[in-house]
């Protein structure tokens, strides 16, 4: 399997000319019957060895936290030596010289990127905890926590950013994001740490962040045939949960049955967010909220008299719209992009690329 910035890439090494690679989206749209850049595509295998290599690569990443854990820094008590997390941020790194420098392979990438971003934090993490129980500093201290966490992400962002100058894989840029949006939450809990009460805003607040980010990239990339679309895939996948898990948290649809009024809210907020997606042809943002709407309409089912039903009726409903859509998405994206102002559908992903070639 092949993504839009693979064939990008044959263009400019030479292999393909422009005119074929256009011909060559234009036959696939014409296939599928709905344009290409509708499909939102991004390569996740590029073969049946991708899952040989990433189990591989997980065992050895496995091996070698164990094996950091073994070479003791400190007593047990002080908490898990940070070798563990250098270990296998120093195997993933030199995996990727190969498996992503050389041979380009996806998701292996995808699994030892994370695994370098989150075995630089838990050793950075595990390292400053250690110097703190070793000065006497009282480490369950809300602000010594959030400074140490800040500390931590800071530098985590910096070995990401150098993994990204070095191997370019799209999704080292939400693992930045996200690191950053760690970071600077922990920073302003740190000089205010009464904020610990508001984390559901904030996280909302860095989520806005994340999502402009990642319209940004997309809008570099309108007609998504190079590497910022894959880019911008991950930051929406990133900022998805950020903007609704704090906006249906706030509204207490985690505290217990939700009532017809909210349930109501809900299932309307829901169908804005499809209107956003739609608009943005991202469908991150419909996927992150989809069991919350799931619960309201249950509810709201159930709030009805069919108890028993309610569950069944409601992945009917749900379901069967999701694949309507689905089947419908370019026509209802082009009914969608034609209600906005001119200016502002002229940033967004062209509804029809090969109408447009």
């Amino acid at each position: 399997m092949y993504s839009e910035s693979d064939i990008d890439g044959a263009v400019e090494a030479g292999a393909l000319s422009p005119e074929a690679a256009a011909s060559f989206r234009a036959h696939v749209a014409a296939v599928r019957t709905a344009p290409a850049v509708d499909e939102e595509s991004f390569r996740l295998l590029t073969g049946f060895n991708d899952i040989f290599v990433s189990i591989a690569a997980v065992l050895m990443l496995v091996a070698m936290g164990w094996l950091g854990n073994s070479v003791r820094l400190f007593a047990p008590e002080h908490g898990p030596s940070p070798l563990i997390g250098f270990a296998i941020a120093g195997t993933a790194w030199g995996l990727a010289e190969y498996f992503t420098r050389t041979r380009r392979m996806a998701l292996p990438s995808i699994l030892l990127l994370l695994a370098f971003a989150g075995g630089l934090f838990g050793g950075f993490g595990a390292l400053f905890a250690w110097m703190l129980d070793a000065t006497d500093t009282e480490f369950g201290d809300g602000r010594v926590v959030a400074v140490t966490l800040a500390i931590a992400a800071a530098l985590t962002a910096g070995g990401v950013w150098l993994h990204w100058r070095r191997f370019r894989v799209p999704i080292t840029v939400a693992a930045g994001a996200a690191t950053v949006a760690g970071l600077s939450l922990s920073l302003l809990v740190a000089a205010a740490p009464s904020l610990s009460k508001h984390l559901l805003p904030l996280l909302l607040v860095a989520g806005i962040g994340v999502f402009a980010l990642a319209m940004w990239w997309d809008m570099g990339d309108r007609t998504r045939t190079t590497r910022r679309s894959d880019v911008a895939f991950w930051l929406h996948l990133l900022a998805a949960p950020m903007l609704v898990h704090p906006i249906f948290a706030m509204m207490g649809m985690l505290q217990g049955t939700a009532a017809p009024a909210q349930a109501t809210i809900v299932i309307l907020l829901y169908v804005a967010l499809g209107i956003v997606a739609l608009a943005i042809d991202r469908r991150a943002l419909m996927v992150s909220a989809l069991v919350y709407v799931l619960y309201a309409l249950s509810s709201l089912i159930e709030s009805s008299g069919a108890v028993d039903l309610s569950f069944g009726l409601t992945a009917l409903i749900i379901g069967s719209a999701l694949l309507l859509l689905s089947a419908f998405w370019t026509a209802a994206r082009r009914f969608v992009v034609g209600y906005l102002p001119g200016d502002v559908a002229a940033r967004l992903p062209v509804v029809d690329r090969v109408a447009l070639a």
